[in-house]
């Protein structure tokens, strides 16, 4: 019975770990449609595909992931770069470029 039970838990916890996670993704998807798409003049899919999965985390690890997204997006460099962008959005958004690198094999549905 208590093996059961432990199973449970743990099945649980792997759907709310995985449901948490994309969470983020979705996050990051609805933030880039609502502010970024008309000012970026590019959709969501291009934006993300724009670099690798391996790209977006070495931008990422090296702090430069503000000055990634200005250069695909230069009208939205003001923002990439502010502080409310990278305590409010940057992971999110960071979460959905990576979901959707060009070499991820998964397209947006923006």
């Amino acid at each position: 019975m208590k093996m059961i039970v432990k199973s449970a838990a743990v099945v649980a916890a792997l759907l709310l770990a995985s449901t948490s996670a994309q969470a983020d993704v979705t996050k990051g998807q609805k933030i880039y449609q609502k502010k970024f798409t008309k000012l970026c003049g590019q959709s969501g899919t291009k934006f993300a595909a724009a670099h690798t999965q391996g790209e977006w985390e070495e931008a990422k690890e090296g702090g430069k992931l503000a000055d990634v997204f200005s250069t695909i997006c230069p009208a939205g460099e003001k923002i990439f770069k502010g502080e409310t962008f990278k305590e409010k959005m940057e992971a999110d958004v960071y979460d959905f470029v990576h979901e959707y690198a060009s070499d991820s094999g998964n397209v947006p549905s923006c």
